[in-house]
């Protein structure tokens, strides 16, 4: 992916099992998250993506280094739509990884994510 990386917000969590997490602003309107996404790291990515939706630097938001999630990265991607919906500004994710996409599907939000 070509992109100079601008920003970036960095989580860890030493827990048993290295769980980390990035949000990155790139160039243009785009960025993109970087490992897991669960309950440990969302937090901090909340108000990364949040300031980059609203300040015009995430209309697209690149998920394919997310490598792992649970329900709280749903509701993380979910939130920044909405987010981005009170700013009336668009988001699209791109590379939705498919653990996502069927979080997404059984709890009925898919179309959420990935707009018909």
């Amino acid at each position: 992916m070509n992109g100079t990386r601008k920003n970036s917000g960095r989580r860890k969590h030493s827990g048993n099992d290295q769980q980390d997490a990035s949000f990155e602003v790139l160039e243009g309107d785009r960025s993109r998250v970087i490992g897991s996404l669960h309950f440990t790291t969302v937090s901090a990515l909340l108000p990364l993506g949040v300031d980059a939706v609203i300040g015009g630097r995430a209309a697209v938001i690149d998920l394919a280094g997310v490598t792992s999630s649970d329900s709280s990265g749903l509701a993380l991607l979910i939130e920044w739509l909405s987010v981005a919906k009170g700013a009336s500004h668009t988001l699209r994710y791109d590379n939705i990884p498919s653990q996502l996409q069927q979080l997404a599907r059984l709890s009925e939000v898919e179309e959420l994510l990935v707009p018909g």
